[in-house]
């Protein structure tokens, strides 16, 4: 008794006093009656009680309280309620998906019920007792932050990172830090394709000639090959995070932003449709909802050209890859909700979303036979800064090893990974305590872009290669690391992926690759 009084009263004094009071309808009271809280009830996961109270909020273990009140829920027919918000290609598709495999794996019956066209939920149900209930806000990752920040979500979906306004909204209002890898986590890959009519006879584009014709500067298919016939441009509705996503990886480092006859779309199926009957429009939509449009190649001034495809897009190889994210504030959900965000991050939930069309993060290895495109390009690229003897010395490093499809990359003008390889960080060093690399060799890789001399460029990859090294390490507590042989190399600008002529390029670039044998 003595320990839980001494907890009650240490919340009780963290809290400031000067919170008003709100409506108490719970008063939670330890059994001999000696201390009791009241306030309004936020929510119970069937383990914690968390109370809006005139001191704060506070979260107080059920196990060794009464609650007496209206609000106080029933503890024999507890049913947990989870609410997601935000994106409608995660929403109508990919969470649905993921929620059937959680249940078939846990032994869960499911039934769906449509609410409204914009909402819908899932029971969750055992020998015939209701446990869970998952309710869908369809929307977009705005409305997903919006109703999180409002506390009328408890997950938010979003096809973009968190921006800095939403970060620090969810700070002040004590959601925590949402930019954490634990906050923030990437559920599958997705990317951004430019998709055509399949009439239309252009087969490729540049970057910067997609981020012209978003930005109005490029009108006419003519200039790009095309027969003379305007342009007609489509994007999701502003609040969507593709969208978003367009401007904030296509534009911005362009220094461009959207044109205003753009026209817009609530739903991605609605955009390829549109695209699909249209000849002389371009849209972009998403790798796993492209419809019967046709995906254009993107390419550069250098001759090197990427495509769309499962393997380029997980190891953001592709520049215009997008992760799904699913945003959690700092608060604790019911424990059959925290079982579904384990099991997503799981081989299972992997399989999943595989099949329901979407890039899964299962690492994969690449062996050096399949290499063949990428070492060419190296053999084009090559000059006076990379001599036949620095590619010597590369085949000969990776001689015998298989490219993981984990790669790490960096934000622009930044050494801090990106929002996908900080998830990365995380899924190697799960492997790593897992023992699945346990007698293997692993090398971490750094490679440059092509600016400045080869020698610094070497020294920076290097750099990088040992800081995403470490990072792994630190991750990876449980792991024996002393079973692995775990190695850093660099090969600076020996083997781009993309031209350097362009950020986006650059950026591409710039990266560390996992090797294993």
């Amino acid at each position: 008794m003595s320990y839980y009084r001494a907890a009650v009263c240490a919340a009780l004094c963290f809290f400031s006093a000067s919170v008003p009071a709100f409506g108490q309808d719970v008063t939670l009271s330890s059994p001999d009656g000696a201390i009791e809280v009241s306030g309004d009830l936020l929510g119970f996961d069937g383990e914690f009680y968390r109370v809006e109270t005139q001191f704060g909020e506070l979260t107080v273990d059920g196990s060794g309280v009464r609650c007496d009140g209206p609000g106080c829920p029933s503890l024999s027919d507890f049913v947990a309620e989870i609410t997601l918000s935000g994106s409608s290609t995660m929403a109508e598709v990919l969470l649905p998906a993921l929620i059937e495999g959680f249940a078939l794996r846990n032994g869960f019956q499911t039934a769906r019920e449509q609410l409204d066209p914009r909402q819908f939920e899932y029971t969750l149900s055992r020998e015939g007792h209701v446990v869970g209930r998952f309710t869908f806000h369809v929307s977009n990752t705005d409305e997903g932050f919006a109703d999180v920040l409002a506390n009328q979500a408890d997950i938010v979906m979003a096809l973009r990172e968190i921006r800095e306004a939403e970060h620090l909204l969810a700070s002040e209002a004590g959601l925590g830090d949402m930019s954490l890898s634990n906050r923030g986590r990437v559920l599958a890959l997705d990317a951004m394709v430019p998709v055509v009519a399949p009439s239309n006879p252009v087969r490729r584009i540049s970057l910067p000639q997609l981020a012209d014709i978003y930005a109005g500067k490029i009108t006419n298919w003519q200039e790009l090959g095309g027969a003379d016939a305007p342009i007609s441009a489509h994007l999701p509705v502003a609040g969507a995070g593709l969208a978003q996503a367009v401007e904030d990886k296509l534009l911005s480092p362009a220094g461009l932003t959207l044109a205003k006859t753009i026209r817009r779309h609530d739903r991605g199926s609605t955009l390829v449709r549109t695209v699909a009957t249209d000849p002389f429009a371009i849209g972009i939509a998403s790798f796993a909802e492209t419809g019967q449009t046709r995906m254009l190649t993107l390419t550069g001034t250098c001759g090197f050209s990427l495509s769309a495809a499962r393997r380029s897009i997980k190891t953001e190889d592709y520049p215009l890859t997008a992760p799904m994210f699913l945003y959690l504030p700092a608060h604790r959900l019911p424990r059959i909700a925290r079982d579904f965000l384990t099991y997503v991050r799981g081989p299972a939930a992997q399989i999943v979303i595989r099949r329901a069309g979407f890039v899964d993060q299962a690492p994969e290895y690449i062996p050096m036979r399949m290499q063949g495109e990428r070492l060419s390009n190296a053999i084009k690229s090559a000059g006076d800064d990379i001599p036949l003897g620095e590619l010597k010395r590369m085949i000969s490093g990776l001689d015998g090893l298989q490219r993981l499809t984990t790669s790490f990359r960096f934000e622009a003008g930044s050494s801090r990974p990106d929002a996908q390889s900080r998830n990365n960080i995380d899924l190697i060093a799960r492997e790593l305590e897992a023992g699945v690399y346990d007698g293997k060799r692993m090398v971490f890789v750094g490679f440059s872009d092509g600016e400045g001399p080869a020698e610094g460029n070497r020294a920076i990859a290097l750099k990088r290669a040992e800081s995403v090294r470490r990072a792994v390490e630190r991750a990876a507590e449980t792991a024996n690391l002393d079973r692995i042989t775990i190695e850093t190399a660099a090969y600076g600008e020996a083997l781009p992926i993309a031209c350097d002529d362009s950020a986006w390029g650059r950026q591409a670039n710039r990266r560390v690759e996992v090797w294993v044998r």
